[in-house]
């Protein structure tokens, strides 16, 4: 079930709302805590009930483990159980996302014809696999509770962030779902959560999913761009994927502050980065403090000598690539990150006297040159992708690109009141705009949890509400999938 769908917004979210406070109202809080871990479970197999089966069977192992480890002191079985459980994870995750990566490139080195099993990647699986290792690892280092089954259950499967993140640790939402004072309405939250649900809401469909028309068309006709389309093309993709899965997350955010709930921050404007080392600081946060906790640290952080760190920095930023899907397009992507945040600590960046404005530029010059590995079908594509943007060929913008913008109901909207002309005119001019404007917003705008942190409720914040709310729910014809549900 997606949260940009008539289903979601008018029967699932209301009926999930009433249900959970209507019981919590009425003292029955296990009940609650039930009707939440079951209408989770709905959400996620709304779709497929394939899927739905792998999530319970990896819930009812992972804490089958867990609990066995902590009836058990230090000792061989112990470390036995966590490196199961641990293999068990990355198993699946192995097993479902790069079985068919493996077998091709192991046919492709040795001229075997291994078959493939072309398996359905379960939605949020690198998500929630990356939350029950947490919880493993947690549980091996005597660093967690004891929780019921059913606490663990919500815990993994609660659907604001099932299957797009933010990852949570147990710590962050287990308490949360305990307190007793979280169980009661709270106007001032819901209202919180509303505003923030419309941000997002409209972040994915009025911004990223326009966006994605032309990235569509662009990333479909590589051979025949020119270096302005090349540009549009590459940057109307680094907002696509901002707006998509920080929309995501602010959607994700807002339902749970309506339930009282707490997640942690996952983006904090990326765009305004100076480095890279900065970029990681401010995207997708919670991957990131993953990786430092359960891999970079583990394998001595910055503390074993120089050569180590930036070894540690490189297996991370491999790791992370490889994480976000089956490609060499990934792995190259996260490899080059790595090798930009290496060189940022080399020639110490932070410390050069160049205008920030300069070094945010550069950033996202670079993070948009990566970004382009990460839409690309293959690493040929992205080197013919680039080629096409040195390639020094100028004059009037790819046309199906144009064409497909002008598609908009807001473009039509244009035309009826007068501006045909200079849209046909300048066809350029539009998207161009479009893109200016969305980009200088992730500037000048604060983000969706600074806007909710400070929020005061006025006539003005309302309408915005009321309006955000009804354009993204009358643009909803097109529904689409978020783009980290690929991830």
């Amino acid at each position: 079930m997606l949260f940009n769908s008539y289903i979601f917004i008018f029967l699932f979210f209301p009926l999930t709302l009433i249900g959970y406070f209507g019981l919590s109202y009425a003292r029955k809080y296990k009940a609650a805590h039930a009707f939440l871990v079951g209408m989770s479970l709905w959400f996620y197999g709304y779709n497929n009930i394939y899927y739905l089966a792998i999530l319970i069977v990896s819930i009812i192992l992972n804490y089958g483990i867990a609990n066995r480890m902590k009836c058990l002191k230090a000792g061989r079985m112990r470390r036995f159980l966590m490196l199961a459980g641990v293999f068990l994870n990355i198993g699946i995750l192995l097993y479902f996302k790069y079985y068919d990566f493996f077998i091709e490139n192991i046919n492709a080195a040795l001229k075997a014809e291994l078959p493939l099993l072309k398996l359905a990647l379960p939605l949020g699986i690198s998500f929630y696999t990356f939350q029950q290792l947490s919880y493993v690892i947690d549980v091996y280092r005597d660093e967690c509770e004891s929780y019921s089954f059913l606490e663990y259950a919500a815990y993994v499967s609660y659907f604001p962030q099932l299957v797009a993140g933010p990852i949570v640790y147990h710590s962050e939402l287990i308490p949360q779902f305990r307190d007793p004072a979280k169980k009661r309405i709270n106007f001032d939250n819901l209202s919180k959560g509303l505003y923030a649900f419309s941000l997002g809401l409209a972040k994915k469909v009025l911004l990223a999913d326009t966006f994605s028309k032309i990235v569509t068309v662009g990333y479909g006709n590589i051979s025949d761009l020119n270096t302005p389309s090349v540009i549009l093309v590459m940057v109307c993709y680094s907002l696509q994927i901002y707006f998509d899965f920080s929309g995501y997350c602010d959607m994700a955010y807002g339902m749970a502050y309506m339930m009282n709930i707490e997640l942690p921050q996952n983006f904090n404007s990326p765009y305004k980065a100076a480095s890279i080392t900065e970029f990681w600081d401010r995207w997708h946060m919670t991957l990131t403090r993953f990786f430092t906790r359960y891999v970079y640290i583990p394998l001595g952080g910055s503390r074993a000598g120089t050569f180590n760190t930036y070894r540690n920095i490189l297996i991370v930023f491999l790791i992370s690539g490889f994480w976000h899907g089956a490609n060499w397009t990934f792995i190259l992507w996260g490899t080059l990150h790595g090798i930009c945040k290496v060189f940022e600590h080399l020639l110490k960046v932070a410390e050069w006297r160049i205008p920030k404005f300069i070094k945010i530029g550069v950033t996202f010059a670079l993070v948009t040159l990566a970004w382009s590995l990460f839409r690309a079908e293959s690493i040929s594509d992205a080197f013919l992708l680039w080629s096409r943007l040195f390639s020094g060929e100028f004059g009037p913008v790819y046309e199906p690109i144009t064409e497909k913008f002008n598609e908009l109901i807001e473009m039509k909207f244009l035309y009826r009141v007068g501006l045909g002309n200079i849209i046909d005119s300048y066809p350029f001019l539009f998207p161009a705009l479009f893109a200016g404007v969305s980009y200088a917003a992730c500037h000048t705008m604060r983000n969706t949890q600074e806007k909710v942190t400070r929020l005061k409720l006025t006539n003005l914040k309302l309408i915005t509400v009321v309006i955000l709310m009804l354009w993204s729910i009358l643009s909803l014809s097109e529904i689409s999938e978020f783009l980290y549900f690929n991830f």
